[in-house]
C-alpha cells in the first residue's frame, strides 16, 4: 500500500462516521395548542403549524416534529432539549414558556447552545407584565403588559431588502392584527424585517435577533387570521424566518410552498342546538 492510501485509510479510520459539519439534519421542533377562545379562523394555532409543517418537511438538512402544548406538556422540556430550534405558536407565548419553570429551563437551555427560537404572533408575549423580560430574553421582542397596543386592518409592510430573511420580497398590503409599540430585548442585535405606519409612527412587526451569545430568534406579530396562510409571501418569510433561527438557508432551487386550500380553509365548527 502506498504512504498517501495508508495515510487516508487512518484518517477515515479515526474521523466520526457522521457530524453535524458533515450534514447531520438538524431538529426542528414546532410547538401549538388549540382554539384560545378567539372567533373561528383566528389563532388557529395547530392548524397553522399543520401548514408550516408541511413547507419545510422536504427541507435538506431538516428533521422536523411537532409537539401540542396542551396534550404533550411532560415531554415539552425534553423534546426542546433533544431540537436544535423550536417555533412557538401559541396563545400568551411568553406567560406558557415562563410559567412552568421546567419549561422555562429548557428553553433557557436551547438559548445557551444556541439554538434557533421563533415565536409567531400571540406567542410573542403576554398580558402580565411578569412574562415580558422571558420573551425578550428569549426571542427578542415582546408584545405585554397593560401598555400593550395592537390594531386589526389592512396595512402594508415595507421589507428590510437588507436581511437574508426579506432580501427579494416586496412590500405587502395585507389585513392583519398588528401589535405594536413593541419591547425589544436591550442586547445584542434586534434587525427590524417589516415595517408599517401606525399611529403616525414606523413600527416593527417582525424582528431578527442575534442574540449575544451568537443564537438567533425570530419574531413575528401577524398570523391572527388562519387565511393569511395563504398569502405565499407570509409563508416564503416564516419559513426563511425558521430556517435563518438555525442557520440553514432557503435552498437553491427555492422552498416548496404549495400547499392544499383545504389548510386555509378550515372547517367551520358545528353549531351547538337541537337537532
Amino acid at each position: 500500500m502506498q504512504f498517501v492510501d495508508a495515510l487516508l485509510l487512518l484518517v477515515m479510520c479515526a474521523a466520526p462516521a457522521f457530524s453535524a459539519e458533515e450534514g447531520q439534519p438538524k431538529r426542528l421542533l414546532l410547538i401549538s395548542q388549540g382554539p384560545d377562545g378567539h372567533p373561528w379562523n383566528t389563532h388557529e394555532f395547530r392548524a397553522g403549524v399543520r401548514i408550516l409543517h408541511r413547507l419545510l418537511a422536504d427541507m435538506p438538512g431538516l428533521e422536523v416534529s411537532t409537539v401540542d402544548a396542551e396534550d404533550d406538556q411532560r415531554d415539552i422540556p425534553k423534546l426542546v432539549d433533544a431540537a436544535d430550534g423550536v417555533v412557538l405558536f401559541v396563545s400568551q407565548g411568553s406567560e406558557w414558556v415562563g410559567s412552568n419553570p421546567e419549561r422555562l429551563a429548557a428553553f433557557e437551555r436551547l438559548a445557551a447552545r444556541k439554538g434557533g427560537i421563533t415565536a409567531l404572533h400571540w406567542a410573542v408575549g403576554a398580558k402580565d407584565p411578569r412574562y415580558i423580560d422571558v420573551a425578550k430574553n428569549l426571542w427578542g421582542g415582546c408584545h405585554g403588559g397593560p401598555d400593550r397596543k395592537y390594531v386589526v386592518d389592512q396595512r402594508t409592510l415595507e421589507p428590510n431588502r437588507e436581511h437574508p430573511i426579506t432580501a427579494g420580497l416586496e412590500a405587502l398590503t395585507i389585513r392583519d392584527e398588528w401589535y405594536y409599540t413593541l419591547k425589544f430585548a436591550s442586547e445584542g442585535t434586534v434587525t427590524p424585517l417589516w415595517t408599517t405606519t401606525i399611529d403616525d409612527a414606523p413600527q416593527a412587526v417582525s424582528w431578527a435577533w442575534e442574540r449575544p451569545n451568537g443564537g438567533r430568534s425570530f419574531g413575528f406579530v401577524g398570523l391572527h387570521f388562519h387565511e393569511n396562510w395563504g398569502e405565499e409571501t407570509y409563508r416564503r418569510f416564516v419559513s426563511r424566518g425558521v430556517l435563518w433561527t438555525m442557520g440553514l438557508e432557503e435552498p437553491k432551487e427555492g422552498l416548496s410552498l404549495e400547499i392544499d386550500r383545504n389548510d386555509i380553509e378550515e372547517p367551520r365548527p358545528k353549531p351547538v342546538g337541537k337537532g
